[in-house]
């Protein structure tokens, strides 16, 4: 399985990360909707990803520890090429959990990807993903994100353990 390194936080200043995140960054941002179907697996979360920017849909299946702060997250993917069937499939074998829209704004810098999401229902998030080789070491990638939150100005205090459909299932936390 492929790893990264994951945080995410609330934005409470989307606009200021927006501008901090594009002078950390190479190029200019990518930036589209996306809407993912979650499904309820023994184990880790299963995602159907849908783009409305012609980018073919994907099936993503990833395990991380539901915390605080920088963690690991081991995943798979693989392209679909119907992405209605797919969803016709996996909802008929197993619950869907729930569905998330969002709108992400993508920056590179380095091997960390910085996403700046606008989660319909949820409000604003900046999540961080730093991409590892399969030799590199956790502890480093996760010294790498506490360093890229640092610089741009996330505070701990905003920190989020679970994923979106998580706090949407949770009402008392979406607010």
């Amino acid at each position: 399985m492929a790893r990264n390194i994951e945080i995410k936080a609330r934005a409470r200043h989307f606009d200021a990360l927006r501008e901090r995140a594009a002078q950390l960054a190479t190029d200019a941002p990518l930036i589209f909707r996306q809407q993912d179907f979650f499904y309820d697996v023994p184990r880790g979360r299963l995602k159907l990803r849908q783009f409305d920017d012609g980018t073919p849909p994907e099936l993503i299946f990833y395990q991380r520890d539901d915390r605080d702060g920088p963690k690991a997250s081991y995943y798979t993917r693989s392209p679909v090429t119907n992405a209605e069937a797919m969803h016709s499939l996996l909802a008929t074998a197993l619950t869907t959990r729930g569905i998330v829209s969002k709108e992400r704004h993508v920056y590179l810098a380095g091997r960390t990807r910085i996403h700046l999401d606008r989660v319909d229902g949820l409000g604003d998030f900046v999540e961080l993903e730093v991409v590892l080789a399969p030799d590199d070491d956790e502890q480093g990638g996760e010294a790498e994100a506490a360093a890229v939150f640092k610089k741009l100005g996330v505070d701990e205090s905003d920190l989020v353990a679970v994923a979106y459909v998580d706090l949407l299932n949770t009402p008392a936390q979406a607010a």
